[in-house]
């Protein structure tokens, strides 16, 4: 019998029924703006995790990039920052399929038990029930993407450079998407959080994780991880949207700030 992780924030960070999802995410995805004829498909992507009236249109900027290699990605590795539980190292399910309205998607256990010989990674459901930092990329993965396999962990307290190493056990080809997610700077006014997160911007396009503080990125920790193998493997990270709550759907008095970014 298959083990499946259920949805745990279907019917609050994004709509619980199958038909008002889909027309949520293909409404953001419609209005992103798209690459320019010849652009080539990114790498890796770094997207928002917040509720979607939120975060959504932020997201969805990234995952338009994509669209052109929908025939091409077959896998997707995702990871995200602990938020529930408190995870040493980097926490991997052992569940064979995650779910959400949209349907099933399938993990790639052969991926996961390649990368679960690692010291830094281990089998720890726990982390994963009610995290929401992964789970709510995956309508859009489903929506953008043909069928495709999911590597999912849950980053905790790690070194950037042993995310790094996980990355290069994962990196593949273009039949591998990357995606980090992370929110940026939380709760300062938003005059604060536009100058916090456009210096967060600067720091992802010049590949430097050493310039990303803690109060900047939720996911700070795999976005450095990400950053150290895009500076090994000669990638170029590009900045695509950066927004914050108090733009989207919040006041301003106290926003979280959401940004989208491209590697290839």
């Amino acid at each position: 019998m298959e083990r499946i992780r259920p949805p745990a924030v279907a019917g609050s960070f994004y709509p619980g029924n199958r038909a008002e999802l889909s027309a949520a995410v293909r409404g953001y995805l419609a209005d992103a703006e798209t690459a320019g004829e010849g652009a080539a498909t990114p790498k890796a992507l770094i997207a928002p995790h917040a509720g979607y009236i939120y975060s959504g249109p932020i997201a969805a900027s990234a995952y338009a990039r994509i669209a052109r290699g929908r025939d091409a990605i077959q896998r997707v590795v995702l990871l995200g920052p602990a938020h529930r539980v408190a995870v040493a190292g980097l926490a991997a399910p052992e569940v064979d399929a995650f779910a959400t309205p949209l349907g099933e998607v399938p993990l790639d256990r052969d991926a996961l038990e390649r990368v679960l010989e690692l010291p830094q990674v281990r089998v720890f459901d726990a982390a994963h029930a009610l995290e929401h930092s992964l789970e709510v990329h995956l309508p859009f993965l489903q929506t953008i993407l043909d069928d495709f396999v999911l590597v999912p962990l849950v980053v905790g307290d790690a070194d950037p450079e042993a995310v790094a190493e996980v990355f290069d056990c994962l990196w593949g080809g273009e039949e591998t998407l990357v995606v980090v997610s992370t929110d940026l700077s939380h709760y300062s006014e938003y005059a604060t959080a536009q100058r916090m997160d456009a210096a967060t911007s600067e720091a992802i396009e010049a590949l430097a994780p050493d310039r990303i503080e803690v109060e900047q990125a939720c996911g700070r920790i795999p976005v450095q991880g990400l950053l150290l193998v895009a500076q090994r493997r000669g990638l170029r990270a590009r900045t695509i949207d950066v927004r914050n709550s108090g733009d989207t759907a919040g006041p301003r008095d106290s926003v979280v700030g959401y940004g989208a970014y491209a590697l290839a």
